[in-house]
């Protein structure tokens, strides 16, 4: 794992007498997409959610560009270099398109209160690079023509899209991207699929959740398959797709009758 980007090393995380995450380990190298995928209650977004700060691991490690996340808070790891989205859509709905994406661009501000209270020109010079980086990325994303609409009247598929560039407005290294075809029909599907290449393409790499695994098969470089909580199988799509443990998980037989 000495050249992985994020490494996750025997990662156990229980609550109480639950075991989510057993013994679970894998990585992902700079400018992969990585699929995360399972039935539900799998340990996916359990998984997401120790990487990102949100649970403290049992035991295990996590490395960041050779960093552990041990006990860093969520402020932290974004600073480091790793973003997110949600299963369920969290913008500031109040706040129009580009305030959301602005408010990405804070992870990484200099200028403190002082700065901001007296306009100095620290504080004037990140104002003016955040706004036009944030409309970068709603150009990216095909919303600069949305950039003053409130995030409550974009549409759900451009809610989602909004999540992503406020994600990448962190300047992440690493975005890891929860089910973010949740709600999508298969049209929108195949637009996100474009996205999450393109994404790549600028430089980040991307760990995937995704129930969808026409999708996931589309645009992943390599699947971790994790069932109960345990990693049961890690490949390429096309190794993943005919592995008879795989497809036992999905279709609730023994490996041996889905061989």
């Amino acid at each position: 794992m000495t050249d992985a980007l994020l490494a996750v090393e025997q990662l156990t995380l229980k609550f109480g007498g639950l075991v989510a995450l057993d013994d679970v380990s894998f990585d992902i190298k700079p400018g992969e997409i990585l699929g995360l995928i399972g039935p539900n209650g799998a340990g996916k977004t359990t998984c997401f959610n120790a990487i990102t700060g949100v649970y403290v691991p049992t035991s295990g490690r996590i490395t960041f560009n050779g960093t552990s996340l041990a006990r860093k808070k969520k402020h932290q790891i974004t600073r480091l270099g790793i973003a997110r989205t949600f299963q369920n859509i969290r913008l500031f709905k109040a706040m129009t398109a580009l305030e959301n994406v602005l408010v990405g661009t804070d992870a990484h501000k200099r200028s403190g209160l002082l700065n901001s209270l007296f306009r100095t020109p620290m504080q004037r010079r990140e104002e003016d690079e955040s706004h036009t980086r944030a409309m970068e990325l709603l150009r990216f994303m095909g919303l600069e023509k949305k950039a003053d609409e409130l995030a409550a009247n974009l549409s759900y598929g451009d809610q989602r899209r909004l999540e992503i560039a406020r994600a990448m407005a962190t300047s992440p290294q690493l975005i890891c991207l929860d089910e973010p075809a949740a709600g999508f029909n298969p049209a929108e599907k195949k637009v996100l699929m474009d996205l999450i290449k393109r994404v790549r393409d600028q430089g980040y790499t991307v760990l995937l959740i995704e129930h969808d695994m026409k999708l996931v098969m589309g645009v992943t470089d390599r699947i971790v398959v994790l069932e109960f909580g345990r990693k049961i199988a890690e490949g390429t799509p096309a190794e993943i797709r005919d592995n008879p443990a795989v497809i036992a998980a999905y279709l609730g037989v023994e490996d041996e009758d889905a061989s």
